[in-house]
């Protein structure tokens, strides 16, 4: 009988990882969380606890790495065969707060947890974004793109922390031997997803809520590719368990492409109410066309199954929810 996996998931009380850990569970495996809570919550994580498959430890992945050995160490994990690293603030307003926080967790964060993937001799599975390829002058935007990126820009701290992340995994790769995949996820949505994060489905969301006008930043014609978070998991997954000859990131994302407005405007049909808008500033450095080149995702014969339509009502039921559970 094959053992289960034991992963560690960093972030996995967020959005994004605690789906993740719930996925793995659902799938036999053991599952090792560690989240400061920054921007996580345990809420998200209660089923994944409840089930007996889950450990929780409360904790900075952004230390060195006897600190990390010394948690893993006190939750008494056996072994380590995956490792997802998905600690890191997200959102505009999250990594423009926490400029120092998110250069951390994506440079000494990321080269402390390669060195348990090496000791562990765990795959290490990278989380990078979109934002890699910053305001991009190639569309749709392939993995072999470069990027348009300000390095000293309003986004710099992410977009420069992912690419050092990157950096640092193909480094241990070539010179270390280390198991690793790299993704780069897409505007991803859908249950879970921190209030007030700033982030356009959030944002939408909470306006609906309060009968306040959509908020559009800029023109409402920059494109964004919008992944429902299981679309984005299915091919996570298949991405983790994929053979490489070579490391080779891969996009995570959709092919249905909108605007802003066809976004907000989708959403209000899915609300059932007019679509009225309030038109803000435009965010500093904000990529004006987004949509990833699918064709690696395509190759491992994943194929998106939410319509966005279909994505924003499961959202909308979560936050609506959420709301009233701590109303």
């Amino acid at each position: 009988m094959q053992l289960p996996f034991y992963s560690l998931i960093t972030g996995g009380a967020g959005f994004l990882g605690s789906h993740l850990a719930d996925r793995l569970i659902a799938a036999g495996h053991e599952v090792v969380i560690m989240d400061n809570l920054s921007s996580g919550s345990v809420t998200n994580i209660g089923a994944a606890i409840s089930s007996g498959k889950a450990s929780y430890i409360f904790g900075d992945c952004a230390q060195d790495v006897d600190t990390l050995r010394g948690h893993l160490a006190a939750a008494k994990v056996p072994r380590l065969d995956r490792i997802f690293h998905l600690a890191s603030p997200a959102s505009p307003e999250a990594y423009g707060n926490h400029p120092w926080e998110t250069l951390l967790v994506n440079s000494l964060g990321t080269m402390s947890l390669i060195e348990i993937a090496l000791e562990h001799r765990a795959r290490f599975i990278y989380s990078s974004t979109s934002e890699i390829y910053g305001d991009p002058l190639v569309h749709p935007q392939p993995e072999t793109y470069f990027g348009n990126v300000d390095p000293i820009g309003p986004r710099s701290c992410y977009d420069e922390a992912k690419r050092f992340g990157e950096a640092a995994v193909a480094a241990a790769v070539s010179a270390r031997g280390l198991d690793a995949r790299i993704v780069r996820f897409f505007n991803c949505y859908g249950p879970r997803m921190q209030r007030g994060d700033g982030r356009l489905i959030p944002a939408l969301i909470d306006a609906a809520l309060a009968g306040r006008p959509l908020p559009i930043h800029g023109t409402g014609r920059q494109t964004r590719s919008m992944t429902f978070v299981s679309d984005a998991l299915e091919l996570l997954l298949l991405v983790t368990e994929s053979k490489q000859e070579k490391l080779q990131p891969v996009n995570i994302g959709n092919d249905d492409e909108r605007s802003i407005e066809e976004i907000a405007s989708a959403f209000a049909k899915v609300l059932g109410a007019p679509f009225k808008a309030e038109y803000l500033d435009a965010r500093p450095g904000d990529p004006q066309r987004r949509r990833p080149d699918m064709t690696l995702a395509r190759s491992l014969g994943w194929l998106p199954a939410t319509e966005l339509e279909s994505g924003l009502a499961q959202t909308l039921v979560w936050f609506s929810e959420a709301r009233l559970a701590y109303a």
